[in-house]
């Protein structure tokens, strides 16, 4: 049986609130931020990457290079058609049990739209067919805290085309690299859960902290798969 805490980011002082609560493993969702709070089990593990300290190894510097043709760029928080169709086919394709997959586009409107603090959408095109966009192929909603990032949801096209693209490893190098670029300190990647195949990817970012009993600490250190 799941359990978790819950707390509302009201409108009086919601940016200090959820930088504060972040720090203790709290994630937002629309106006509240919640933590897994579970009577006799404790793996749910916030994780986060500490900027300064990472470096991709070779692999991530392969995506870098493969997906150097994708343009991000970042938007206001409005839900539209085109990002709602990406995210049906990701929930259909990855999370066909999960608790979203039946999501309405009214229901996608709330949660981007509904935030009480800092956020913004992040989208991820390919190169411009002519006068028309490119092809959207990825999206974030992310927070902006004052030393922080935090992913709060990520989606991207998982047809086989893209595949040797990796596009949910790259996404989260590309906010690395942006939250560099601003001198911050962490991106905070949600929750990881040891043994979790779903959740495996977020090792292989290293350094990561890991939120324990005593506090973050550095994950234990493995060989990662191409270093």
């Amino acid at each position: 049986m799941e359990r978790k805490i819950f707390t509302e980011l009201n409108e009086i002082n919601s940016e200090d609130l959820h930088e504060s609560l972040a720090k203790v493993g709290f994630r937002r969702s629309q106006d509240i931020a919640y933590r897994p709070s579970c009577d006799s089990c404790t793996e749910c593990k916030s994780v986060r990457i500490p900027v300064a300290c990472f470096r991709p190894n070779r692999t991530q510097r392969r995506l870098i290079n493969i997906n150097a043709d994708i343009t991000p760029e970042e938007r206001p928080l409005r839900a539209t058609e085109e990002q709602y169709d990406l995210l049906r086919k990701y929930l259909a394709k990855r999370h066909a049990g999960g608790g979203m997959a039946d999501m309405t586009f009214d229901e996608y409107i709330c949660m981007v739209e509904t935030s009480p603090v800092n956020s913004t959408l992040m989208e991820y095109r390919l190169p411009c067919d002519g006068e028309r966009a490119g092809k959207l192929i990825a999206v974030t909603l992310t927070d902006k805290m004052s030393r922080s990032l935090s992913m709060v949801y990520s989606f991207f096209d998982t047809h086989n085309d893209y595949q040797k693209r990796s596009l949910g490893t790259y996404i989260i190098l590309d906010h690395v690299a942006r939250a560099r670029q601003c001198a911050l300190d962490h991106v905070y990647l949600g929750y990881w859960v040891k043994n979790s195949p779903k959740m495996a990817y977020k090792k292989n970012f290293r350094p990561l902290e890991i939120l324990g009993s005593e506090g973050w600490l550095l994950a234990p250190r493995h060989k990662p798969p191409s270093s």
